[in-house]
């Protein structure tokens, strides 16, 4: 598996991914949906052009192997297993939308992506990478912490409106950050 940036053109295999990691249905087979908490889509067509067109922008992407390959026998050829939104913003790398397809979870495709926003944010002269997680996701949160993300005490309102779905409770956004590694 090969992480290679996204274009435009993903978009629609994106969105399906997106929203089945965090809200759909096939989501509930993985750990990281978040449909008990949200309804709605996590995301959009229209929402990711937005990212694509954001100042120092990225999005990453795995695809499944090539045929022949290890692994390449569960999913066709050049499925996007999974994707992760970075921004530089000055010396420090933003964070967000980490996606991995629900069948594909727990098999090491998200620190795979960790790797590469410490990778990228190197490359970037960045120092820290950040990320906001709702803040009742524990066992999300508890993740992202093995992994060398630390609490920054700041929590931010989540989003309000249909944009990012719409929350059944109120929910907070806690800020989480790591040194970018030498």
């Amino acid at each position: 598996m090969t992480i290679t940036p996204a274009t435009i053109a993903d978009i629609p295999a994106l969105v399906p991914l997106i929203n089945s990691a965090y809200r759909g249905e096939s989501g509930q087979i993985g750990w990281t949906n978040e449909s008990h908490l949200i309804s709605g889509a996590r995301t959009s067509p229209e929402m990711l052009e937005e990212l694509f067109n954001n100042p120092g922008a990225t999005i990453l992407k795995i695809t499944s192997p090539k045929p022949g390959q290890p692994g390449s026998a569960s999913t066709p050829d050049n499925t996007i297993l999974g994707c992760v939104y970075l921004q530089i913003q000055g010396d420090r790398l933003y964070l967000g939308l980490l996606s991995v397809l629900p069948s594909h979870q727990n098999a090491g495709i998200g620190k795979q992506f960790l790797t590469a926003a410490d990778n990228f944010a190197r490359q970037h002269h960045c120092t820290h990478i950040h990320i906001t997680v709702i803040s009742v996701r524990t066992e999300l949160v508890a993740w992202y912490e093995r992994h060398g993300f630390i609490r920054t005490g700041d929590l931010e309102p989540f989003h309000h409106g249909e944009k990012f779905g719409i929350a059944k409770e109120k929910l907070q956004l806690a800020v989480l950050e790591k040194p970018v590694s030498a």
